[in-house]
């Protein structure tokens, strides 16, 4: 594979449709070429925007209309035979309403219950999709910093792993590819080396083969990465051999 080849490549390597020889000659070529390593960054962030692009997040009180609607509906009453009266019983209508006013209070009671948790849970929703909306604003701006350096490495099992640092914005993203499922129970946990101190930097999704990851924290100090199989939570320090080291960029 020449060199010209590897030029018009940069656009599949930036989203990980290459096979494991071709990404490695990539790799090898975007660290003596800065403008096919600039174009994987910027290819990289619109991907990443894309994504972003076409996801959906439904309008205010869409689910709280929804649920009134549907109480509005009213049921029609069954159609029985008028029962005979009972000397010296309360008149139909007086029982009638007595029903009907518990009925009411017991449906009011339930409903308000019911009302507050379905409020709860929409706005729970709610503030996810900004959470989740904020984090993909901040990976697409460290992945198309000017200052925007990346580092690659292959992992076990023919998976791949790309960290992005932008010393200017002290921030990192992990980028990984083809991922193996972890066992149950367990996650992948990112890590910040500091001077051989590792500091924790957030959780891989253990459902998603590749994902864009917004590193826990500041670049700081650290000089490298590394990445463990800890229990599902993750933990304060690493609990296993580490899968893969990696020095930052610089």
């Amino acid at each position: 594979m020449n060199t010209a080849d590897l030029h018009t490549l940069t656009g599949a390597y930036a989203l990980h449709a290459l096979g494991p020889r071709e990404q490695a000659a990539v790799e090898r070529h975007l660290d003596a070429c800065p403008a096919c390593a600039r174009e994987v960054r910027e290819l990289t962030a619109t991907a990443a925007r894309l994504g972003r692009a076409v996801t959906l997040v439904p309008p205010e009180g869409f689910k709280e209309s929804v649920m009134r609607r549907i109480d509005g509906v009213r049921q029609e009453p069954p159609h029985t035979a008028a029962p005979a009266s009972v000397p010296g019983s309360a008149p139909r209508g007086r029982r009638l309403s007595r029903w009907a006013l518990a009925a009411c209070l017991a449906a009011a009671a339930a409903l308000g219950g019911t009302t507050v948790w379905q409020h709860q849970e929409a706005e729970d929703a709610r503030q996810e999709a900004r959470e989740a909306r904020r984090t993909t604003d901040q990976v697409a701006d460290i992945l198309a910093a000017p200052d925007a350096r990346t580092r690659s490495a292959r992992l076990a099992g023919g998976a791949s792993g790309t960290v992005v640092v932008s010393k200017e914005r002290d921030k990192a993203v992990f980028v990984a590819a083809s991922m193996a499922r972890p066992p149950g129970g367990k996650v992948y946990q990112l890590w910040f080396d500091d001077g051989g101190t590792m500091r924790s930097a957030g959780l891989l999704d253990p459902g998603r083969g590749a994902q864009s990851v917004l590193m826990v924290g500041p670049v700081g100090a650290a000089t490298g990465m590394g990445i463990t199989m800890e229990p599902a939570g993750g933990s304060e320090h690493p609990t296993s051999e580490p899968m893969a080291l990696m020095p930052l960029p610089t």
